[in-house]
């Protein structure tokens, strides 16, 4: 499980530590960073599948995501006794994301290539920095892989336990574009490096499904055992019946019947392609997806997502209450808490009534976010218990 993450210079998220626990609930008012916190641990999730950079350059590049504010406050400033102004900048620039969890922590640090590039591509940023290291708080002692620029250094077995200190710097060198975690690949002298690579790989986001007359969940798809829902939610009907077949079919009725009382989700199976249909009371034929209103199917998607048979190690809904009616909240937040038993999640949210549904959860905990000056906060930083955090240096 996750305990920190932490976020530096994206958007509008100046230095931004968070405490997570099993159930956690990000809230606040428009505005507040929610969705930048959201999309920052998205950015993160892509170091282990190579999609950082690309990512980066979709939004606009490095310079349209860095926090656009002084690299400082003063104190005058601070107290609102002077407006903030322009300085010339005195850091290397730098956007830095990282999380310590129960076993291992993680950060990167990406910058700007050289002034002196030449390079067709020198507003793409490149990975100055990469670190693994055991525990929750970086040391050099507990430092397990280091990369700095081209450069990975593994350290010998026993490092960090009490064993031996010797490095080993490996022969190929890593393009300043490519993450470590995709680059390098070795159970016997780096098996960290697979542990939090396939953990991060494992994270799962969903956020706003699609629910128009064309959406993919309302149409007939190709059915096979999906034990996972997909990112726009087109196995759905495929997904429900893995839940039925392998899966938790009763928690999935009992779901659905919480929502809907006395419906029930079938699924119909033409020749191979397969429908999600649901059955009320009161009606001849149950209703198919092209029928279904939108905070119906929003529903059923979200059911599949969180009784996945192959729950993941962190659960992220942005906005899960879109399109649903207030009087489901209570039902898609019992949904939500049976989830976190088997998952760490993280919700996004600012529907007041999913919120204080959560936060009645047990093992849950509310983050709220504010604005101070621009960049986003803790909103009371004092009722939290903050963990401590240490960046790498470059």
């Amino acid at each position: 499980m996750l305990t920190t993450l932490a976020i530096a210079n994206y958007r509008s998220l100046r230095e931004l530590i968070v405490p997570l626990g099993s159930l956690n609930v990000i809230t606040g008012p428009n505005g507040s960073g929610k969705s930048n916190l959201y999309r920052a641990l998205r950015l993160l999730a892509l170091t282990a599948r190579g999609g950082v950079i690309p990512s980066l350059a979709r939004e606009g590049g490095l310079q349209s995501t860095l926090w656009a504010g002084p690299e400082r406050f003063s104190r005058a400033v601070s107290a609102g006794e002077h407006a903030v102004q322009g300085t010339v900048r005195k850091d290397a620039v730098s956007l830095k994301l990282g999380f310590a969890g129960e076993t291992f922590g993680y950060a990167i640090d990406l910058g700007l290539p050289p002034p002196a590039s030449t390079s067709q591509f020198a507003l793409d940023p490149v990975i100055k920095r990469e670190c693994i290291w055991s525990g929750p708080i970086l040391r050099p002692s507990a430092l397990l892989v280091d990369r700095q620029g081209p450069m990975i250094r593994i350290r010998g077995e026993g490092g960090g336990r009490g064993g031996s200190d010797d490095w080993t710097t490996l022969a190929q060198p890593v393009a300043s574009f490519d993450s470590m975690m995709t680059e390098f690949a070795d159970p016997r002298s780096a098996p960290e490096m697979i542990a939090v690579r396939e953990q991060i790989r494992s994270w799962r986001f969903y956020d706003h499904f699609r629910t128009d007359v064309q959406a993919a969940a309302r149409q007939v798809q190709i059915g096979t055992h999906s034990p996972v829902l997909s990112d726009d939610g087109a196995n759905l009907a495929a997904a429900l019946q893995t839940i039925r077949e392998i899966g938790d079919g009763a928690a999935l009725d009992a779901a659905i019947g919480d929502a809907f009382p006395g419906a029930r989700a079938e699924i119909v199976n033409h020749e191979g392609r397969f429908e999600v249909a649901l059955r009320q009371d009161g009606l001849l034929r149950p209703l198919r997806g092209a029928e279904l209103s939108d905070g119906t199917l929003r529903y059923l998607l979200l059911a599949a997502a969180l009784l996945s048979p192959r729950p993941p190690a962190l659960l992220v809904l942005d906005e899960p209450e879109t399109s649903l009616h207030p009087d489901l909240l209570p039902s898609l937040a019992r949904l939500i808490a049976r989830a976190s038993t088997q998952s760490q999640v993280l919700v996004v949210s600012h529907a007041p009534r999913l919120v204080a549904a959560l936060e009645r959860e047990a093992g849950s905990q509310s983050i709220v976010l504010e604005r101070r000056l621009g960049a986003t906060a803790l909103a009371d930083e004092d009722a939290h218990d903050v963990p401590a955090w240490k960046w790498p240096s470059r």
